[in-house]
């Protein structure tokens, strides 16, 4: 990750392994460079999906690296890797131990060698995680086949229960004959969920259950007759959902065609009134001279006149300096007028 990718020194370290892709050419090389430091060789190597690849081209164009192109290995490849890594340990060339002597009698006394090499392989596997086989990088998705024939089966849990697709596809086949491609759609209901298994798989599969129809944690089965009902109805064309919730969005229903000629007159635009552009009366009119209203929607102004002479008003007392109050200026208003007597107030 970019965490690792700065200010850390891993001495010895062999290989890097890009969870995800990095964000520039930049971060990659500090990513890689956490391996092959001090004169030593490493392998950076990086996990590119279907999708990505034209991302990582352009990364590592810009980062002027040309890389190897493989494909991700096979199960069984992985598998003869994993044996050849567990017959090459140093642990077979040892002698036994005296403290380990008891114990091994013990099971040389109890089993035959054919029984302590399945159990010596079993345990050497159940601590790693089981490969599993992956698309080819450049290989188009396949379409899925026709699933065929099927008997559909009843679960106890469902949506209450915390139900999920991807929770009952392995709890299935684990611990019975079943596979993935075995199964088909599984339907996720309020409080149990239905699961459709291949029809040719299912003598394989009830053999397993060993008349107890019950998987991990104490989900029952159930064989059903025929197939179910669902809550909100089967998806067209099966595969494995969740069943989902409805939109609760009414469907929109279709209008008929409109035929053009049954449609109505259109109405009648109402004349103007005179001297507006609007709706009812003009909002000014002026009768004329011989009485009729003036087509004018506004009065005009008459020029005034040169000639005409405005005069003067008296010129009342200078406004008193300063910041006065309301009843101080009244009383200098009514002296200037000359009512009442007395001086001013002072200011």
């Amino acid at each position: 990750t970019d965490v690792a990718a700065r200010g850390i020194d891993l001495p010895n370290l062999d290989l890097v392994v890009h969870a995800e892709l990095p964000t520039n050419h930049e971060t990659m090389l500090h990513r890689s460079g956490r391996t092959g430091r001090a004169g030593r060789k490493g392998v950076s190597a990086l996990i590119v999906t279907r999708k990505s690849r034209k991302k990582a081209e352009r990364i590592l164009n810009m980062a002027k690296v040309k890389a190897e192109w493989i494909a991700a290995p096979s199960a069984d490849a992985v598998n003869a890797r994993e044996e050849e890594r567990m017959l090459s340990d140093d642990t077979w060339g040892l002698d036994t131990d005296v403290s380990e002597q008891v114990t091994v009698d013990k099971l040389m006394e109890g089993f035959t060698p054919a029984q302590l090499a399945t159990a010596y392989l079993r345990l050497y596997r159940s601590v790693r995680s089981a490969p599993e086989e992956l698309a080819e990088a450049d290989a188009p998705p396949q379409p899925r086949a026709e699933f065929g024939p099927s008997i559909w089966f009843s679960v106890t849990g469902g949506r209450d229960a915390g139900a999920e697709p991807r929770r009952l596809l392995p709890m299935l086949c684990r611990g019975s004959n079943l596979t993935k491609d075995d199964i088909g759609a599984i339907r996720i209901q309020k409080d149990h969920s239905y699961v459709q298994i291949k029809q040719s798989s299912v003598p394989a599969f009830l053999a397993s259950l060993d008349g107890n129809m019950t998987v991990e944690d104490g989900a029952v089965l159930s064989q059903l007759a025929k197939p179910p009902t669902f809550e909100n109805g089967p998806r067209p064309g099966g595969g494995r959902d969740g069943g989902g919730k409805p939109s609760g969005k009414p469907h929109r229903k279709s209008s008929p065609p409109t035929d053009w000629n049954d449609a109505p007159e259109p109405r009648a635009k109402k004349p103007k009134a005179h001297g507006g552009a609007g709706k009812g009366k003009p909002k000014f009119a002026k009768a004329g001279a011989d009485g009729k209203p003036s087509t004018h929607s506004k009065p005009r102004k008459q020029a005034a006149d040169p000639t005409a002479v405005t005069p003067h008003k008296p010129k009342g007392p200078p406004p008193p300096k300063g910041k006065t109050s309301s009843k101080k200026n009244r009383v200098r208003q009514q002296i200037a007028k000359g009512k009442g007597g007395g001086k001013p107030p002072r200011s």
